[in-house]
């Protein structure tokens, strides 16, 4: 039982158990071959995705008025930390189409955010470049303005999703604005439909983390877009980008507060179950303390991602308290993970047992959605600027 459990109302404990349910039934059973494999079989990914949307777990994360689930951000927080137990490779084919979405107006809500929330369409999230990864607004993708339309240029790499996409919300600066602290590019994001002529879009580089979960790479050579391929304002991408990224954190911490629950729940019943010295190997300090402390810092990322999801819905929620959830979350699931595969010892890295592959996939989370070092800067940051630093 998570930390946080204990408080549910009965809408929320049916809707856990549909989801345990859900991976029980249509993604444990595929962990291992897609992990040997290292890629999910397009059958398989299309019957995951199918029977997500007969139990109202697709689109779950959209408002009902644009035919979404609309579930509350508590409820999302529940399923993303189950969701978290197993590979993304699997559960991201229940997609939860990006919030930015929702900004589409007029002609764009037929093309593009309507179809994403029946499954017609799948949509990429571009904005990592090679040259700019923490640093975002390093980025060198550009549009020029040629009369009323956009001609756009640049390249993205490790944009990640289930499968080939049919369009990406692609940020690109369209200009400079001077503000307080000096020139500023003037982000904009764009929806670029694959097949467009000048864009390209590859697989890119396999991850041992999360094997099976793809990564692209885009291209744009003298791409030409049209004034109502802008998605929002211009100039104003970033604030689009903000809005994604922040829950985006939280959902990273509680997914890793998942997969931790589901190490922990191994190393434990390794530790009463293994015997070495004429005793549970769990009764000795070197790995009863190894649980304790897993069990402490499980307890802390629930704690911490609940907390998040009130200050959210109360409006109050700070890019510093997003910073604080993603970078304990992250770095407590990766502690976890090592001290299973040391408790397992030389069986922790063995192919036959799933621990060696979740601690694979834990590596990741320290990365993605930015890096433990780029969480401790924003905190850092929120507490020295008020005092002029």
């Amino acid at each position: 039982m998570m930390s946080t459990e204990y408080n549910l109302d009965d809408e929320m404990r049916m809707l856990l158990k549909t989801v345990r349910g859900f991976m029980k039934d249509e993604l444990y059973p595929h962990e291992d071959m897609v992990d040997s494999k290292g890629f999910v079989p397009e059958e398989i990914g299309r019957q995951i995705e199918k029977r997500s949307k007969e139990v109202g777990l697709f689109a779950a994360n959209l408002p009902e008025d644009v035919g979404g689930g609309g579930l509350s951000m508590k409820a999302m927080s529940l399923i993303e930390r189950e969701y978290g137990k197993t590979s993304h490779a699997l559960h991201s084919w229940i997609a939860r189409p990006t919030e930015l979405l929702l900004a589409c107006e007029g002609d764009q809500i037929e093309r593009y955010l309507k179809p994403c929330v029946t499954g017609e369409k799948r949509e990429l999230f571009a904005l990592t470049e090679p040259e700019a990864g923490s640093d975002a607004m390093g980025l060198k993708s550009h549009a020029r303005r040629e009369r009323a339309d956009w001609v756009l240029n640049g390249s993205k790499h490790f944009i990640s999703g289930p499968c080939m996409p049919d369009f990406a919300i692609v940020f690109a600066a369209t200009g400079m604005d001077e503000t307080r602290r000096g020139p500023r590019k003037r982000v904009t994001a764009f929806l670029v439909d694959v097949g467009t002529p000048g864009f390209e879009v590859s697989e890119g580089n396999r991850s041992v983390s999360y094997r099976g979960y793809k990564t692209f790479q885009l291209h744009f050579s003298d791409v030409r877009l049209g004034p109502d391929q802008i998605l929002g304002e211009e100039g104003r991408g970033f604030e689009l980008a903000g809005q994604w990224l922040t829950m985006g954190r939280v959902w990273v911490g509680a997914s890793c507060c998942g997969k931790a629950e589901r190490i922990i729940g191994m190393a434990s019943e390794w530790a009463a179950s293994r015997r070495q010295f004429g005793q549970p190997i769990g009764q000795f300090q070197g790995t009863g303390f190894k649980l304790a402390d897993m069990a402490m810092g499980l307890r802390m990322g629930d704690l911490l991602v609940a907390d998040a999801v009130v200050r959210a819905e109360a409006g109050v929620l700070s890019d510093a308290d997003v910073s604080m959830v993603k970078l304990h979350c992250s770095e407590m699931v990766n502690r976890v993970a090592d001290d299973c595969v040391q408790i397992y010892g030389g069986m922790g890295l063995m192919e036959e047992l799933p621990v060696q592959r979740l601690w694979r996939d834990a590596r990741l989370e320290r990365i993605w959605d930015g890096t433990s070092e780029i969480q401790r800067h924003i905190i850092s940051r929120s507490i020295l600027r008020p005092l002029g630093a």
